[in-house]
């Protein structure tokens, strides 16, 4: 199966790093020239326990110097969606797909519109990685990774593609259902990413006062509202695993944090902004998440 990483910042580089070590034939893509010079010259750069080691990658900038390809895995921000999906659509071949990890939700939408609703797979990760620079990152936490066909029947490629990656030590399983896994992954993120990233505070730091742990179940808690009006099924615990995951992940910046600390566009809108969506087109009230993606908003739109 050839394999191409569409989008190869830190998960990208950390699933194309070890799906190559594990002898996948995989390319990685991305617009960011110094850092495909980096993984060419030096191969991709991973740290985790306090080792370093380095897995030669092929990589580019150009997407027509990729062969076609089997697998087109998505890991761009999702303001970059509709452009990585004509990029993947062009590179797939006849009986190929796109799987998309990617952080917040309307992302499946997009590829499917783009693909074909048989051809989009979706998928959640506990995997962690953050970049260290050009050709550098840190692995910086393990967990399953779950995928599923977002809305078609399912594509021949499926649990092939999760044996593959299990292979390359990312515990992949398969589902029937992938939307009550997403979900349950928005959550994390809705009472997580734009918190935190207001705040300049690690994950764990969320636990430390009454007042920012009654910020957090009151995100996740409109988050809840809004889900039930869509009917999806959720577990009767799902605010307790968003704190279990802020304990889990103590130590780290979340991803939207990560990226107002770079001056970076966030996944606002595919975050707290698609719940705020969804509850005006159904009339719940989420001022919340209303707040939340104002101010991230307001905050991005003034980097110097």
């Amino acid at each position: 199966m050839k394999i191409t990483i569409i989008g190869s910042g830190a998960m990208g580089c950390l699933f194309g790093g070890l799906l190559a070590e594990a002898g996948a034939d995989v390319h990685l893509l991305d617009i960011w020239e110094e850092h495909v010079q980096a993984l060419n010259a030096y191969g991709v750069s991973i740290s985790s326990s306090g080792e370093e080691r380095h897995i030669p990658v092929q990589a580019s900038t150009d997407p027509k110097k990729i062969q076609q390809t089997d697998l087109a895995l998505i890991f761009v921000k999702h303001a970059q969606t509709a452009k990585a999906a004509q990029t993947a659509t062009s590179l797939l071949g006849k009986h190929g797909a796109l799987l998309t990890l990617q952080n917040g939700m309307g992302n499946a939408e997009i590829l499917t519109e783009a693909a074909g609703k048989d051809r989009v797979i979706c998928g959640t990760t506990a995997q962690g990685a953050m970049i260290l620079g050009p050709g550098r990152i840190q692995h910086s936490g393990t967990g399953k990774t779950v995928i599923g066909m977002w809305e078609g029947k399912e594509h021949c490629l499926l649990h092939e593609v999760a044996a593959i990656l299990s292979n390359a030590s990312l515990d992949t399983s398969t589902t029937e259902d992938i939307r009550p896994v997403l979900w349950s992954k928005l959550f994390a993120n809705v009472g997580i990413n734009a918190i935190t990233a207001l705040t300049n505070i690690r994950n764990g730091e969320l636990l430390d006062l009454p007042e920012t742990r009654e910020l957090v179940n009151s995100a996740v808690q409109e988050a809840l509202e809004v889900a039930s009006a869509y009917d999806i099924s959720v577990s009767p615990d799902a605010l307790e695993q968003v704190f279990n995951i802020a304990r889990a992940t103590a130590p780290n910046r979340s991803s939207m944090g990560q990226d107002i600390d770079s001056g970076r566009v966030t996944e606002i809108e595919a975050i707290n902004g698609y719940i705020l969506d969804l509850a005006e087109k159904s009339g719940i009230s989420v001022p919340i998440n209303k707040a939340l993606t104002a101010l991230i908003k307001t905050l991005q739109s003034h980097y110097e």
